[in-house]
């Protein structure tokens, strides 16, 4: 009797309740849109506590049911209470509002190896001391910092000051890198800095950028302040309080320096040191479409297979010193060590939330094994996952955790017969490495589906190739050109071999299935049905996975009815983007602005956006030359490729060579399932003058027989003047997109008087230089009644025009404890 109190309050039940209530009680915490007070955490953690220790003096006399329920309640209480409490003292933390737009006086130190873009490096700081005015200040502890215009190859003094050399275009990302940087990890610095609180876009089906920061313990982000009147940034020290990030740095500069491809250079610097920002973005397209990008950075394939390697070393050493032996069995000497080695190599690799993860889950299955467990393969999954989730809770809103343990859940499902094939001959272990990879890209198919809304179908053959490939050619030989740096041209030549193969499956048609991202519900029925077919289950309940599938193979998103049109107004920063569906078409009206040589509004904003939606662009119209409403275009186009151009741009303009443009003109019109398009300006005759490109913005009018939507990009008083005088009748709207973003030199007192919009739109950045929109602007709006809606308060605006008096707000309608509110 007394051995069955000991192991039944243990029993698989038991430990399953465990583990599921503190994944659960994570989960429940992440859908809190505001934190509680601390006292109200407090409280369920008490409540938490009792539940656990009524558990434990009942646990002979509850072993039914119900003692489960309890325990797993108990579970979800402490894991949700010590959840919030942690993002309640992240919370507190926070820039305060007043310090918002000042200069403050920073003194602290380079927390990580800077990142580099086309004029302009970043970086995280750890703040020492700050001050406004001569009277210190409390800023979050930890910053991102930018630092704009300055020139890679400086010779930086201890006063910072420096003689500006050019390297030429940044269109390479390591070509910055081949001259001395001005920051180094490690050392401390004093500036002066501009903050604000973590802000990113918030679109539907989007990236949330204030999540990941806000999991990188990240509270406020600035830049450098450089002008004339500004302080010289002064370089104080160089201490050694984050050796490892300067290592890595100064590792990355000797790649950079070995005159190697740019192509390849960046996958080494990525395979190296996890710095996948080196990668162009051409490269990632190609390894996306192949479904290979997860083995092109310090993956957990990677560390694992370090591990591996690292346990055999260590085990073939260990038994040479029969000494060692006697004092410890070498399997669990060579458990350890492999395992220490692949802690030491995923904190040299920068430490990234992949790494982490496959560090905890080598470190909790090596203690089992140590403590002479043998557990069945779902705990043993829970397990492994109750401890990354307590230890980083915000893992479970990433992509890349249910991945990767989905990814092990198959192979743990599968792993009996695996082990019976390692006794086989070579073709045998051939064999069942592809049912392994075969298994996984069947059960990850659904998963991807869901998250990302496209699979690859040359994934298998792609992964088949570059997996054995990548492993053990490519890592080794450009981790061991670290002591022989000659062995990164050998690994340069492998990478391109690789990348040409993969460039032929990339162009196969159909390479990538593209679908509509389906209903949360119908994609976990996917991926149930994907693990029921990638499972060693009976045929007969395989099968059944196959029903499961199809729904979100064919969901379609809801279209607007006959006769009616959508606008979604995308959040994008400072620029325009505004989406325009009927029932059967789409027109996309500006592509917002360009971030940098390798990214844009249109890569990262509005192409995951139009795939989501199922949309295939007919016309997109480009209201002017400017960058910030014509900078994502290519991206769009280059993808869109049925599209057609409708512009006021130059004829020598770049995107001119990409997609001849046909001129906006007055009196334009075409009709769409019922809907009226009409260009209301420029006129004919202001293409022979030399107008600005704002004066040059194709004004657009959406409307049906409810109402109509007013798009005029970059139009000033003088162009809603001539509005006035030329087509007055056909300017009232519901839905003004409000011109310039808010500027001065528009929505003048008499456009608005005959507009008389309800609703009026603002594009614009949050904190931007500009100042946009302008407060007197906004009163103009306001005193007419009418509804302004900002994107850097709304995110991305839905207006409907079967549902004229409502309009959706993204960042409202679906709000979290860490994402900003203005």
């Amino acid at each position: 009797m007394e051995e069955q109190s000991v192991v039944k309050p243990w029993s698989g039940a038991t430990l399953a309740a465990i583990f599921l209530g503190l994944i659960l009680g994570c989960a429940l915490q992440l859908q809190q849109a505001a934190l509680w007070g601390v006292a109200v955490y407090l409280s369920v953690l008490l409540l938490a506590l009792l539940g656990a220790g009524w558990r434990g003096l009942h646990a002979g006399v509850s072993q039914g049911a119900g003692g489960v329920v309890v325990l797993c309640a108990a579970m979800v209480c402490l894991s949700f209470s010590v959840t919030g409490l942690r993002a309640s003292a992240q919370a507190s933390s926070a820039l305060a509002l007043e310090l918002e737009g000042q200069d403050v006086v920073i003194k602290g130190v380079v927390t990580d190896m800077p990142q580099y873009r086309e004029n302009s490096v970043r970086f995280h700081f750890k703040v020492e001391s700050a001050s406004l005015a001569g009277q210190s200040v409390r800023l979050p502890n930890l910053l991102a910092l930018s630092w704009y215009q300055f020139q890679l190859g400086s010779s930086w003094g201890k006063e910072g000051q420096s003689d500006a050399v050019d390297v030429g275009p940044a269109s390479q990302p390591l070509a910055a890198l081949l001259q001395q940087s001005p920051v180094y990890a490690g050392e401390r610095w004093q500036w002066t800095a501009r903050l604000k609180a973590p802000h990113g876009a918030i679109n539907p089906f989007g990236f949330d950028s204030e999540l990941r920061l806000w999991e990188q313990g990240v509270q406020a982000v600035g830049y450098v302040r450089t002008g004339a009147k500004d302080p010289v940034p002064q370089r104080l020290a160089q201490t050694w309080a984050h050796p490892v990030q300067w290592a890595r740095q100064q590792l990355r500069e000797r790649i950079a320096q070995q005159g190697l491809d740019p192509r390849g250079a960046g996958v080494v610097a990525a395979l190296v040191l996890g710095d996948q920002a080196a990668i162009e973005r051409e490269d990632w397209q190609i390894f996306k479409a192949t479904g290979v990008a997860h083995l092109m950075s310090i993956s957990g394939l990677h560390i694992t297979m370090f591990a591996w390697l690292a346990v055999r070393l260590v085990g073939m050493l260990w038994r040479r010193s029969s000494s060692l032996c006697l004092r410890w069995p070498a399997p669990h000497a060579a458990l350890v060590g492999g395992v220490l080695l692949a802690l030491v190599y995923a904190i040299f690799s920068g430490w990234g939330i992949p790494a982490q993860r496959t560090v905890l889950m080598l470190s909790v299955v090596s203690g089992l094994r140590l403590a002479g467990l043998r557990w069945p393969w779902p705990q043993v999954w829970l397990l492994v996952c109750s401890v990354v989730v307590v230890i980083d809770p915000w893992a479970l809103l990433q992509a890349g955790f249910w991945l990767s343990f989905v990814a092990v859940g198959v192979l743990f499902a599968n792993a009996p017969e695996q082990h019976r094939a390692q006794s086989h001959g070579l073709w045998i272990r051939l064999r069942a490495m592809v049912q392994e990879q075969a298994l996984i890209t069947l059960a990850l198919a659904p998963l991807s589906l869901l998250l990302f809304g496209q699979f690859s179908l040359v994934g298998l053959l792609a992964n088949l190739l570059a997996i054995p490939w990548v492993t053990l050619v490519v890592t080794p030989l450009a981790m061991l050109g670290s002591l022989v740096p000659g062995l990164w041209h050998v690994a340069v030549l492998a990478i391109g071999a690789l990348v040409n193969g993969l460039e032929v499956l990339a162009a196969w048609p159909w390479a990538v299935v593209v679908v509509a991202k389906a209903h949360w519900s119908l994609g976990l029925l996917a991926v149930l049905g994907g693990l029921c077919l990638a499972l060693r289950l009976p045929w007969s309940l395989r099968l059944l996975g196959v029903p499961l599938l199809l729904p979100v193979l064919f969901w379609q998103p809801s279209q607007p009815p006959p006769g009616e049109f959508e606008l979604l107004a995308a959040d994008i920063g400072q620029g325009n983007a505004v989406l325009v569906r009927t029932q059967n078409h789409a027109l996309l009206y500006d592509a917002g602005p360009s971030f940098g040589p390798d990214s844009d509004a249109g890569q990262s904003i509005l192409l995951p956006l139009m795939r989501a939606l199922s949309v295939q662009l007919d016309r997109v119209v480009l209201s002017h030359r400017d960058s910030d409403h014509t900078g994502g275009a290519a991206a769009v186009l280059s993808i869109h490729t049925q599209a057609d151009v409708l512009s006021s741009m130059e004829e020598g303009h770049m995107l001119q060579k990409l997609r001849p443009a046909k001129r906006c003109v007055a009196g334009q019109h075409w009709q769409w399932d019922g809907v009226d398009f009409d260009v209301l300006h420029p006129q004919a005759d202001d293409y022979e003058g030399r107008n600005k490109p704002n004066a040059m913005s194709c004004v657009l009018r959406v409307g049906n027989a409810r109402g109509s939507a007013l798009l005029v990009g970059d139009i000033e008083k003088k162009q809603e003047e001539r509005l006035l005088t030329l087509a007055p009748q056909a300017l009232r709207s519901v839905v003004l997109l409000v011109p310039h973003h808010g500027s001065k030199t528009s929505s003048s007192e008499a456009f608005l008087d005959v507009v008389q919009p309800r609703t009026a739109l603002v594009q614009s950045g949050y904190r931007n230089r500009y100042g946009h929109p302008a407060n007197s602007v906004t009163e103009r709006y306001q005193n007419r009644g009418i509804v302004v809606l900002q994107t850097p308060q709304c995110g991305a605006v839905t207006w409907q025009s079967w549902r004229a008096t409502t309009a959706r707000c993204e960042r409202l309608e679906s709000p979290r404890y860490w994402r900003h509110l203005p």
